[in-house]
């Protein structure tokens, strides 16, 4: 279980690194971050690219988790932009990448992965059943609750009560699929 937690960790810091504040399809390809986002890529070769994601990239290569996003999956990534990790309280990033914080780290970021491949359809479909929210479990073994707005947005609760909005859904990879989020969640 460690070991498939760590994979998933890795999985949601290279999703995380994908998600651009910006997103612009080109084709069947999306732009994030500047880059076109393959589906016949991982999650870790599409989020290198990602000119909006260094924040993140740092994150999950201080967890160590960059080989376990490069593998099979399937994963489905929360991932925040620059911009959500740049909402956190000052000094926050800095602490959280030092090596003696590398499981606190892990645990946020792992707090950002689901286990399979769930994309906005699914979602909805989860929330239908369940009378309007879907409640998902994470990799990290928290819960997040998924949630549309009056004005047809979908949003993520986190177990602290936290909000952050799903502003790219569907970013497909070839071990799962990442939504940019505008803010961190945390567990």
């Amino acid at each position: 279980m460690k070991a498939q937690s760590r994979t998933f960790a890795v999985a949601l810091a290279s999703a995380l690194i994908l998600g651009g504040a910006t997103s612009v399809y080109a084709g069947s390809n999306p732009m994030v971050g500047g880059a076109a986002m393959y589906s016949t890529k991982n999650i870790v070769e599409n989020a290198v690219n990602s000119k909006d994601h260094t924040t993140l990239v740092a994150a999950v290569k201080a967890a160590g988790l960059v080989e376990t996003l490069s593998g099979p999956g399937p994963f489905t990534v929360f991932a925040p932009t620059n911009a959500a990790f740049a909402k956190l309280p000052a000094g926050t990033v800095e602490s959280l990448v030092k090596p003696e914080n590398k499981a606190m780290l892990t645990k946020i970021l792992t707090y950002h992965v689901v286990a399979g491949r769930m994309t906005a359809k699914d979602i909805a479909a989860n929330a239908k059943t369940h009378g309007g929210k879907a409640t998902l479990t994470t990799v990290e073994g928290e819960k997040l609750t998924a949630w549309k707005d009056k004005a047809g947005a979908w949003w993520l609760t986190d177990a602290k009560g936290g909000k952050s909005k799903i502003t790219i859904p569907n970013v497909m990879q070839s071990n799962g699929v990442i939504h940019v989020v505008d803010t961190v969640l945390m567990p």
